[in-house]
Order: structure tokens, then C-alpha cells, then sequence
């Protein structure tokens, strides 16, 4: 059926701008977008149902091309501990960090993990995003990876979200592998990777290459394999220390590059040769207390595409809201509200492979926008928190909250 949604301004994020149409209106037919443009120059069709947005500004569906969404129990513990003076290094060394939640989350049945992350996923669509990136990363053994995986489809099938589930086996070192990274990432090859990719629960394949983690030869290989099996790389990048994970990353054409905080002009140019997204993290970045801003004017100069995500984690970016991250993107990384807002649509789409169909408003994309009551777009990056009051469709279809939440 088509549905004419008038009465409204549109900034359609066509080409990574605002790129508005004031006194707008959209055609969809079905779950797709049939036309836009001024009101006073829609197709007339007494077949079409018409639905009043009341003056809002509509924006694409928010895509949040970042997060560790599936994972077992909290850290709000070693939280505390931390700003009491315990150091990260002493919660590790006794089984905390990233060891504590793989232990939760292979202990937790694959439906504790489900309702844990509905209800985390729930949160993101209710304020507008209809589109995440989840990671898995905290099995770190197939059973447990798969068990993530699992749950990544699951949320797609249950929730009226686009999901894109990404293998992040080459997160850390499990214990049964400790001293042995080498091995670890010779069994994601040989063993995880094949598997999983057969069983259709991968997207991509993402891998964290840092001094605590994994160096550039070891994500090479993880790369090498992903390549062989058809599937796209993104890789966390530059976090902590300059390694040129990012460049490593335009070789192999990633969709993107995540963090980024240590990366060169060089890297910054690979990046943009090869079409790669920088995703920035904000989250992390003001969780971590970081100093060192990612170089947004070299992505600038090199026209490298930025994103934002939530980054959303239980160890360093318990973010709940992907429209805060638009706030702290234009205030720790100095973005304008248009960058802003372009990270989190159109380019967030493009770091997932899908800027095709996803990220803007415009005739062939899928139907999923938001209708803001709000004076501008800027409002997005300017309100610190709290509900913006909004009506959030996707693919064509207005969403009904209280029965979702039921």
C-alpha cells in the first residue's frame, strides 16, 4: 500500500549533508520510499493513505554501525573500583576486564543473552535507530561465538531492526590460549571462521589489533581468511597506540576502521583510496577519560567518511543512546551537528556495506525515517539525554511502542 507521510521538512542526508526540503513529503510503497520532494509537487493518488507528521523534521532511520550489544552480566563494579583507585591492570590481573565478561557470557544460555539485548536493542529503536552493527567478541571459543551470532539473527527476527552480525572472535586471548596468540588465531582460521561463515551467521569480520590485543601480522591472517571466505573486514583501530591497523585495513578495502584516535595523515589517505569508514567512538573515549582526540581534520582534508556509533559495551562504553553520541561527537571531537548526524546516518550505512538501500531519504531507499518535533536538525546533537519526542518508522510502517514492549 502507498502512504503519502506530508506535512513535514526532511533532511534527507543525501550525500552526507542535511540536504533539506522544507515543507517536504514522502511516497512510500510498501517498505521502500517511492519519491520525495516538496509537498506542493506530490503525486496525487486517491489510493494513498496520507499521514500528517504535524510540522516535524524527518530524518533517515539511525544506524548504529558499532556495538558489542550480546554479552553477559556488567562491570559497573569494577567501575567503581576504578574511580576508587584501583587500576585496570590490577582488575585484570585477577580475572576482571574483557576475562570477566567471557566467562558471564559463556555461562549465560543463549536466551538470557537474548532478553538481555532486546531489551538493550529496544532502547536504541525507541529513539530512533532502526539499524545496528552487533559484534560478537565475548565467546572468544566457537560454541560460545556461535551462541552471539545466534542471538544477533535472533534480534533481527524478533524486532523491527535491520542487524548485522559481526565476528569479532580475534577480540582478546582466552585463557585456554594465554601465551599462545599465535594458536588463537590459527584455530579463528582453521576452525571458528569456516564454521561460522557456513552456518550464514557472518557479515563481516572484525578483529582488534593493539599492543593488548593483536599486532598487524596476526590481523593480517585473520583478513587473509576472511577474504577466502567471501566475507568484508572492518577492523578496531589506533585505539591505544599508532600501529597503522588502519592502513592494514584500506589494503584489504574494510568497510571501516574503528577508534582511530592514534592514526597518521598516511593512514587517513590509505583510507581514503580504498573507500574505508572512520568510525569514531566517543563513548569509549569519555569512559576511557582519553586525551588524544582522533585527527578529524586529516579525515577531513583526505574526504575520508566519518561515522559515530555507540560503541556500546559493558567495559568501556555502557552507552545506551546513539543520539548522546551525537552530542559528544560535536563536543570531545569537535564535529559539526551536520557531520554529526551524517555519521550516524548515511555514512553509519556505508560502514555497514549497506549505504545502497540504508542511511538516506531518498526514491529506491528502504522506508525507515524519523519524525522529530523539533525546531532543527541541530536539536539532535544539542539535547544532552533525555526522550525527543518522535515517531519512528520502519520499512514503510509506523511503530507501535507499547506493543513492542509487551
Amino acid at each position: 500500500m502507498k502512504t503519502l507521510w506530508h506535512h513535514c521538512n526532511a533532511a534527507t542526508m543525501a550525500n552526507g549533508a542535511y540536504s533539506s526540503i522544507e515543507d517536504a513529503a514522502i511516497l512510500t510503497d510498501g517498505p521502500r520510499i517511492e519519491w520525495i520532494g516538496p509537498r506542493a509537487a506530490a503525486p496525487e493518488s486517491d489510493a494513498c493513505k496520507r499521514v500528517d507528521l504535524q510540522g516535524a523534521w524527518v530524518t533517515p532511520g539511525l544506524v548504529d554501525c558499532h556495538t558489542h550489544l550480546v554479552f553477559g552480566g556488567d562491570r559497573s563494579g569494577e567501575f567503581e573500583e576504578r574511580l576508587q583507585g584501583v587500576s585496570y591492570a590490577d582488575i585484570a590481573a585477577r580475572g576482571g576486564g574483557i576475562a570477566g565478561t567471557v566467562r558471564a557470557t559463556r555461562a549465560a544460555s543463549e536466551d538470557a543473552l537474548f532478553d538481555a539485548a532486546r531489551t538493550r536493542a529496544l532502547g536504541l529503536l525507541r529513539e530512533g535507530v532502526t539499524t545496528i552493527e552487533v559484534k560478537s567478541g565475548y565467546g572468544l571459543d566457537l560454541p560460545s561465538e556461535r551462541k552471539m551470532l545466534r542471538v544477533a539473527r535472533r534480534l533481527a527476527d524478533a524486532l523491527p531492526l535491520t542487524v548485522r552480525a559481526t565476528c569479532l572472535a580475534a577480540h582478546a586471548l582466552p585463557p585456554e590460549y594465554a601465551a599462545r596468540p599465535d594458536d588463537y588465531i590459527g584455530h579463528i582460521c582453521d576452525v571458528m571462521l569456516p564454521a561460522l561463515v557456513a552456518e550464514g551467521l557472518v557479515d563481516a569480520v572484525d578483529a582488534f589489533c593493539e599492543h593488548i590485543a593483536f599486532s598487524p601480522q596476526q590481523v593480517e591472517r585473520v583478513f587473509r581468511c576472511a577474504q577466502e571466505l567471501g566475507v568484508p573486514v572492518k577492523l578496531h583501530a589506533e585505539q591505544l597506540s599508532s600501529l597503522h591497523g588502519a592502513t592494514l585495513a584500506a589494503r584489504y578495502r574494510a568497510l571501516s576502521a574503528d577508534h582511530l584516535e592514534y592514526m597518521t595523515e598516511a593512514d587517513a589517505e590509505a583510507m581514503a583510496q580504498s573507500g574505508t569508514v572512520a568510525v569514531l567512538l566517543p563513548g569509549a573515549f569519555y569512559l576511557l577519560r582519553e586525551t588524544q582526540c582522533p585527527p578529524v581534520d586529516a579525515l577531513r582534508r583526505q574526504r575520508v567518511p566519518i561515522a559515530l556509533a555507540s560503541d556500546m559495551n559493558p567495559g568501556t562504553s555502557p552507552a545506551l543512546s546513539l543520539r548522546l553520541m551525537l552530542n559528544m561527537g560535536c563536543t570531545l571531537f569537535r564535529l559539526t551537528p551536520e557531520e554529526a548526524l551524517a555519521g550516524v546516518t548515511l555514512h553509519a550505512a556505508r560502514a555497514l556495506g549497506l549505504d545502497a538501500t540504508h542511511g538516506s531519504l531518498e526514491a529506491g531507499k528502504t522506508a525507515d525515517f524519523v519524525a522529530w518535533r523539533i525546531g532543527r536538525p541541530a536539536e539532535l546533537s544539542y539535547w544532552l539525554g533525555g526522550a525527543l519526542p518522535a515517531r519512528v518508522v520502519r520499512g514503510g510502517e509506523e511503530l507501535d511502542f507499547a506493543h513492542l514492549n509487551a
